[in-house]
């Protein structure tokens, strides 16, 4: 049996090979050359008391059976197999698809964008046509939103299913095998989109279809049974299930479900904006140094407080990243970040969010939440003057009732317009933001400065309806309906979507006994 060892190494020893087998044969009381094997099973930063790896290894010595690592999942041929619609090609779809062909399910992806490589066309036309497309965006086409994100594969959802066969899924279609060990592991938007080109050649090379430009815009109920989709150029897909997997910006499925009478619930989400550092001082704040080791990536920070009766947390933190408009429609205005594997853009971004529910927000029916949340992302953009520049401000200024004279450089694809976000937003947001960044700037030496910029709106964090499911899965009035992911709100990140779609399909090949 191997030992296991956890050892703090300093960056330097660390990534060198030979002076981290040093340091693990010295800790066991061993030569180097007595060693055959050192397998990294975990590793993660700690600043607290000086900067090192934190690492937990697998060592073999003696001639230990060495381990057989593989990546290969058990596809099946599945040309010939029943067929599962699922209506959307995000995360939640895609793992959901992958799975179906392990079970024994032929998966029929119907994805109202483009493929990947088309949108990414498409997005870097919104960059200089300054206009959206409702359909191919930074939320819709395949991967979905995940595609371009940051890529963050951290999810404390390892309750509800196996993390380890999600990263390893990544890692056979291409990502780098660190995720297999980072705490905090990632891919970068660079990498993701070949990785979704990836799966859908293993998707449709054992027997899955895809369907792009397809906008799905009624359920095929029959019998009592949801059947399959209606799409709106007519065409339609069957299935002995569907699995609705359309993510967290799909309002018209919504406005389906509230048309028919189907059951939907408002849903607690969050909303706030998007604060850039420069990402020298985020590494000098979290590494505790003015001058950390290059050895070390970007730092990352995870804030978050109380407010009253509304928390305040940092979401989706991009090191090295840039800020992108991410509406889905013309007439909105939404931010989010990204950044790639590298991580190498000299700012540093992440959506601070404060909570909304029902509470705050007056009410009358399930999508009260999301008409507001829509409401707030118009007036944005009109405060912009119409267009996808982002509102801003001086992270100091917007605490202190200030409006900017100037703004810092930002990383933000398209233009800039000075706003005073203080005034503007819903008046509990502005006041649990200016509370809650001082707090933030207690907790790190640094965060609350002039150097920061705040852009709106930060809004798509989460869906602000739920679509509900029973314990095997389907929906309580439509049975063979799957909701899942988080357009469902059953998520909230790549893992958890992921897990969520690989368990309706477990549900499902359960129905069909398979």
């Amino acid at each position: 049996m191997p030992r296991t060892i956890e050892i703090d190494l300093r960056p330097e020893v660390y990534h060198s090979e030979s002076l981290r087998l040093q340091a693990i044969a010295r800790r066991l009381s061993l030569k180097a050359e007595e060693i055959d094997l050192v397998q990294v099973q975990r590793r993660s930063i700690d600043a607290r008391r000086g900067i090192h790896y934190h690492v937990v290894a697998s060592v073999y010595v003696g001639g230990e059976a060495q381990p057989s690592f593989s990546v290969r999942s058990p596809y099946r041929m599945c040309h010939q197999a029943p067929p599962v619609v699922i209506v959307g090609a995000g995360p939640a779809g895609l793992f959901a698809a992958l799975h179906a062909l392990e079970v024994g399910l032929r998966p029929v992806i119907i994805e109202r964008g483009r493929p990947v490589n088309e949108r990414g066309r498409d997005i870097a036309q919104l960059g200089q046509s300054r206009h959206v497309d409702s359909e191919s965006n930074w939320c819709f086409g395949e991967g979905g939103a995940g595609t371009y994100s940051d890529g963050k594969l951290y999810t404390r959802s390892t309750k509800r299913g196996d993390v380890g066969n999600v990263l390893r899924k990544f890692v056979e279609h291409g990502a780098n095998p660190d995720i297999l060990i980072d705490t905090h592991a990632h891919i970068g938007t660079d990498k993701l989109s070949g990785i979704m080109a990836q799966m859908r050649t293993t998707i449709e090379g054992h027997g899955g279809e895809y369907h792009f430009r397809s906008r799905v815009v009624d359920l095929i109920v029959e019998g009592g049974r949801v059947q399959g989709v209606r799409c709106a150029d007519g065409s339609t897909y069957h299935g002995v299930a569907t699995l609705l997997a359309t993510g967290h910006s799909a309002r018209d499925i919504y406005h389906l479900f509230h048309s028919h009478g189907w059951l939907l619930e408002a849903k607690p989400f969050a909303l706030g904006v998007r604060v850039e550092h420069p990402q020298p001082l985020i590494n000098s704040i979290q590494y505790h140094t003015s001058s950390p080791s290059p050895l070390l990536p970007p730092a990352a920070y995870s804030l978050k407080t109380q407010v009253g009766s509304h928390g305040v947390f940092s979401f989706c933190m991009c090191p090295g990243g840039v800020i992108v408009p991410a509406a889905t429609a013309e007439g909105q205005q939404v931010v989010n970040g990204m950044s790639n594997s590298h991580r190498s853009s000299p700012l540093a971004n992440s959506g601070i969010a404060v909570t909304v529910s029902a509470s705050d927000v007056p009410t009358t029916d399930a999508l009260s939440l999301m008409r507001w949340q829509q409401a707030v992302e118009e007036h944005m953009f009109r405060l912009a003057g119409g267009t996808i520049s982002a509102p801003a401000q001086r992270l100091t200024d917007f605490c202190t009732g200030r409006t900017s004279r100037s703004l810092n450089a930002s990383g933000y694809i398209g233009p800039l317009v000075s706003a005073p976000l203080h005034e503007e937003l819903p008046p509990f947001i502005t006041s649990s933001l200016q509370e809650g960044l001082r707090q933030f700037g207690r907790k790190m030496r640094g965060f609350y400065t002039s150097e920061a910029n705040l852009l709106a709106v930060e809004s798509r964090t989460s869906s602000p309806v739920r679509i509900p499911r029973q314990a095997d899965g389907q929906h309580p009035q439509l049975p063979g309906l799957y909701p899942c992911g988080e357009g469902a709100g059953y998520a909230g990140g790549i893992v958890s979507s992921a897990i969520d779609g690989i368990e309706a399909i477990s549900l499902i090949a359960q129905q069909q006994g398979l």
